[in-house]
């Protein structure tokens, strides 16, 4: 038997690295998905090709409406909702504190820290409703950053909000310990996304020179690859992974060990 066997997934920035890559996984896994993403051509192109029972819906995460519309979607067409990958996420301009512009801090904070609280707001309740009605609540991992358990220098606003994130996570996870409902985050190091590559490839000193500042404090001296922390999303989710919530789970190569 598959780990996701018939139960429903839901997977924002589902065209992005980490969340294409997962909804890919979770179809593997028999799981039913529930998509979204800001883009909605993107969205559709990549749905037509996954191996799964879909339901897509496209929107932006810093409007609250998305989130509801989503959890009554996956109810809609599944009947309920038993996963939820929170990963939706912008980064931020690699600058100084002082540097950032205001409308760029506002932007990062709406999507990446009131999204995740608009997510949870809506997925938290439905959960909550099947595990009176079945005694079967449900997982939500969140998707958070390294910078979110410590500084990140020129990254400022972007890990103000995932430090948010992980605070979202735990205090979610402590109110509904009893409700059947796990909450995790996990807290990745930069990967070989679309987004991380772009942000090394517009950097004045060149890709291998920005990849290297980036890893220099990496013990293991490199990107974590996509599939790497793909698989901590799945481990976070996984029903049988059934005592361990409100937990930041970093996969970062070795950096929060030094």
């Amino acid at each position: 038997m598959k780990r996701f066997d018939g139960l429903t997934v839901l997977i924002t920035g589902a065209t992005g690295g980490f969340g294409r890559r997962a909804a890919e996984r979770f179809a593997a896994e028999g799981a039913r998905l529930v998509l979204s993403d800001v883009n909605r051509e993107a969205l559709e192109a990549f749905a037509a090709g996954v191996d799964a029972e879909i339901a897509t819906l496209a929107g932006d995460v810093s409007q609250e409406s998305l989130s509801k519309d989503l959890v009554a979607l996956a109810v809609h067409r599944f009947g309920r909702l038993d996963v939820a990958l929170n990963n939706a996420g912008i980064a931020q301009s690699y600058v100084k504190l002082p540097n950032v512009p205001a409308d760029e801090a506002r932007r990062i904070l709406e999507i990446d820290l009131l999204g995740v609280f608009f997510a949870l707001s809506r997925q938290i309740p439905q959960m909550e409703r099947q595990f009176r009605a079945t005694g079967k609540g449900g997982a939500i991992v969140n998707v958070a950053s390294v910078a979110g358990v410590a500084g990140a220098p020129r990254l400022s606003v972007y890990s103000a909000a995932k430090h948010g994130v992980v605070g979202l996570t735990r205090s979610a996870a402590a109110e509904y310990a009893t409700k059947g409902i796990r909450v995790n985050a996990v807290c990745p190091a930069f990967a070989r996304t679309k987004m991380a590559l772009d942000f090394l490839n517009m950097s004045l000193s060149g890709p291998e020179a920005a990849a290297a500042e980036l890893t220099r404090g990496v013990p293991m001296k490199r990107l974590a690859e996509v599939d790497e922390v793909v698989e901590v999303f799945l481990f976070a989710a996984d029903p049988k992974n059934s005592f361990m919530t409100g937990q930041a789970i970093t996969a970062d190569g070795g950096i929060t060990a030094i």
